[in-house]
C-alpha cells in the first residue's frame, strides 16, 4: 500500500482541499492486549483536509472517482508550478511602506493536513446522507469563532477561538483560557494543528488523552452507576464498552457551556457516541454521532480517519507562561487609558 499525494479538488470556482486516507483491508484483525481486547494503544493523528460538509455538487456520493482524483492532482501540480514561478520573481523592497499595525499570525507554519492511502471521501459527515448538517432548531444559540476581530456576544462565551470583548478573561474564548482546546473534543474534529491523541488501555479502563490542552478522559469499560444529572463536566461523562473489535464510548452530562457543533447550540443535553475501529496496522476509523434535539433536527454522524504516529505526545502546558491572556487585557486597558486622555 503506497502513499498518495494530498490533493486539492475544485468546487465550482473555489479550491476545496481533500485528503486521502488509508485503504482498508476487510480481512485485517487488530492485535490483542494481554486481556484479549483489540489493541488501540498508541498515538493517533486525525489531521485531514477533507471538508466536514460535502459540497452540494456531490449529492449523496461519499467518495471521489479515480478520474476526479487525477484531475485534482493535475490542478494541484499546476498551482504549485504557478506559485514557484511567482516566488522566483519576488523582489523584496526594503523601502516598502509599513504593512500596518496588525502583525498577523504565525499559524501557517504549524498547519497540518494528512495524505495517506488511496480512498478519498467527499466529506467527513456521512449522515445525513447528503453529507450536510441538518437544519438547526429555531432559537438555538449561535456563537462564531474568529481569529480576527472580536465578534460581539454575551456571556457565557461558548466559542473556542477569539472572544466577544476584552473586559475580563470571561470574555475570551475557551481555548485562550486554557479550558477547552479548539480540537481537543470530544468529539475530535480536524483543525489547524495539534491533531494528535493517545489511547492507553487496561482491562477495565481506556484513557483518551489529547495533545491540545493535554486533557485525559478516563473511560471505564465496566458497569458503573450513572452520574447524577446535576453533575456536569466540560468534556462530559464517558462510559465505554466493546462491540466486537470496536471501542464504543458514550458521553453525556456536558455542562452546556460549549457549542454543540459547528458554532451552534449549548451542549447541555447532547449525547455523543464515539466508535474507534482499528482497520490496519497504522490506520483507525473514528466515527462519532451527535444527538442534541435542542440544537439540530436530526443526528450528525461523521467518520474521521486516524493515522498511527511513531512518536509521543509532549505536554501542552497551556497555563504555564500564558502571557497572551494578560497582554490581551493589558493592551485593552492601555487603549482605554489613551482614549480617556485624548478626550480630556
Amino acid at each position: 500500500m503506497g502513499l498518495r499525494e494530498s490533493i486539492l479538488v475544485s468546487a465550482v470556482a473555489v479550491a476545496l482541499p481533500m485528503t486521502a486516507v488509508m485503504a482498508q483491508d476487510d480481512s485485517y484483525v487488530a492485535p490483542r492486549t494481554e486481556w484479549g481486547q483489540p489493541d488501540l494503544q498508541g498515538v493517533w493523528n486525525f489531521s485531514s483536509s477533507i471538508p466536514m460538509q460535502r459540497p452540494q455538487r456531490f449529492g449523496e456520493r461519499e467518495f471521489l472517482t479515480e478520474e476526479e482524483i487525477q484531475q485534482a492532482l493535475e490542478r494541484r501540480e499546476q498551482a504549485a508550478a504557478a506559485a514557484d514561478a511567482a516566488a522566483a520573481e519576488l523582489v523584496v523592497d526594503p523601502d516598502a511602506p509599513d504593512a500596518g499595525d496588525d502583525p498577523g499570525g504565525y499559524n501557517d507554519f504549524w498547519f497540518e493536513v494528512a495524505a495517506i492511502g488511496d480512498v478519498v471521501r467527499t466529506s467527513l459527515i456521512v449522515y445525513p446522507e447528503n453529507g450536510r448538517l441538518p437544519s438547526p432548531v429555531e432559537g438555538s444559540p449561535v456563537q462564531f469563532d474568529s481569529l480576527g476581530p472580536d465578534i460581539p456576544g454575551t456571556r457565557p462565551v461558548r466559542n473556542v477561538v477569539g472572544g466577544i470583548a476584552k473586559d475580563g478573561p470571561e470574555d475570551r474564548a475557551l481555548s485562550e483560557r486554557c479550558i477547552v482546546g479548539f480540537n481537543s473534543g470530544p468529539p475530535f474534529t480536524p483543525s489547524l494543528y495539534n491533531n494528535n491523541m493517545q489511547i492507553i488501555q487496561s482491562k477495565d479502563t481506556a484513557v483518551i488523552m489529547t495533545e491540545m490542552i493535554h486533557d485525559a478522559r478516563i473511560v471505564p469499560l465496566v458497569e458503573r452507576p450513572a452520574l447524577h444529572d446535576d453533575i456536569r463536566l466540560w468534556s462530559g461523562d464517558s462510559r465505554g464498552y466493546w462491540d466486537g473489535d470496536t471501542l464504543v464510548v458514550e458521553t453525556k452530562n456536558f455542562n452546556g457551556l460549549r457549542q454543540t457543533f459547528n458554532f451552534r447550540g449549548a451542549n447541555h443535553d447532547m449525547v455523543l457516541t464515539e466508535r474507534f475501529t482499528r482497520n490496519a496496522y497504522d490506520a483507525m476509523d473514528y466515527e462519532f454521532t451527535i444527538e442534541d434535539p435542542n440544537t439540530y433536527t436530526d443526528k450528525i454522524t461523521a467518520i474521521v480517519p486516524m493515522a498511527k504516529v511513531a512518536g509521543q505526545i509532549y505536554e501542552y502546558a497551556c497555563h504555564e507562561g500564558n502571557y497572551g491572556m494578560v497582554n490581551i487585557l493589558r493592551g485593552q486597558r492601555m487603549e482605554e487609558a489613551r482614549a480617556s486622555e485624548d478626550g480630556q
